[in-house]
């Protein structure tokens, strides 16, 4: 079964075919990062306005890439929610016009649940053995620019909220220190790259444990930067990669800190880890340390995975169209 996935949630203009839920067979990402650099941030306009440019190149190019034409798709899905609304809506209304003019049934996904999918999917042809598969129930941690999430999973199709940030996501944090200190956007990469240059025990920044929950909160830690960056004005490059050292320390720590808690009290053995923090290379090793420590297998996804993308859309896609039964045309 061959699922065409889209994506348009953020500022790429993603689509991806996707064979049996697993099997990639083409995912193509065009992003508009560059336009938005200059503003520190995403603009929502900007973002939405190039994906109407895009989005018909974008799944033309899918398809050749997978040597497949609309009718040997079987199914359409596509991102809902969560994500910025005009970008949404060229998603949404590009796979309904197709998913009618195709007669193909279409499939919402929620985009933040799709990222933990990512776990499971593998390149086609599979060269070797096939990838292992996350053994479920798993607990899933979602660490992206907008949202920090706890997820126990339980199947494809079944989640179940159990801890989230009360106030900056961790990528959002990540990029609001990196715009105090500097190093321009997206911070997640030019704070991760940084950070290894200054390793140090001189500068600690606070965590916020959140005691008796599951949830997380970062607004302390990026306002603790902001502080002291305005009281020495650091400027030297090593100063810079001490104090995003210790930043990334602090976020870090407590992602890994409260995952593998979870993991333990509910005596879960598999984490899965999705969004575009995952591609963080502390988090990473921290995680995988913790892991091995405690008996607990550790999935992440290959970093082009971890940024948004429409492969994860359309295997996440598939166990939907399962579970509602609906129709394949032959």
């Amino acid at each position: 079964m061959f699922v065409l996935g889209i994506e348009t949630s953020c500022d790429e203009t993603a689509c991806a075919v996707v064979q049996d839920g697993r099997l990639i067979h083409s995912n193509i990402v065009a992003t508009s990062l560059k336009e938005h650099s200059k503003f520190g941030g995403i603009i929502p306009e900007i973002a939405s306005r190039r994906q109407l440019e895009l989005i018909g190149a974008v799944v033309g190019s899918s398809l050749e890439r997978a040597s497949l034409t609309l009718k040997d798709i079987d199914a359409i899905a596509v991102t809902r929610s969560p994500g910025l609304i005009g970008s949404l809506l060229v998603g949404i209304s590009y796979a309904r016009a197709l998913s009618f003019a195709a007669k193909k049934p279409l499939v919402d996904v929620d985009h933040i649940k799709a990222h933990l999918y990512a776990n499971s999917l593998e390149s086609y042809p599979v060269a070797g053995a096939p990838k292992e598969m996350p053994k479920l129930p798993a607990i899933g941690l979602i660490v992206s620019g907008g949202h920090t999430n706890l997820y126990l999973m339980k199947s494809p199709t079944d989640y179940k909220l159990l801890g989230q940030t009360r106030d900056d996501a961790a990528g959002e944090a990540f990029d609001k220190v990196s715009r105090i200190l500097g190093l321009g956007y997206p911070g997640g990469p030019a704070i991760d790259r940084i950070a290894k240059e200054g390793v140090n025990n001189r500068i600690r920044f606070p965590q916020s444990p959140m005691e008796g929950t599951h949830d997380f909160s970062f607004s302390g830690v990026k306002t603790a930067v902001l502080q002291y960056q305005q009281k020495n004005k650091v400027t030297s490059k090593n100063d810079l990669a001490q104090i995003a050292y210790s930043f990334q320390d602090s976020v870090v720590s407590i992602l890994v800190k409260k995952s593998i808690a979870l993991c333990l009290q509910k005596k879960i053995k598999t984490l899965l880890i999705g969004g575009g923090v995952a591609a963080n290379s502390t988090l990473r090793q921290k995680l995988n340390e913790e892991g091995e420590k405690n008996r607990i297998k550790i999935f992440v996804p290959p970093m082009s995975l971890c940024l948004d993308n429409a492969a994860m859309i359309a295997g996440a896609g598939y166990h939907l169209l399962k579970q509602k039964k609906l129709e394949i045309p032959n």
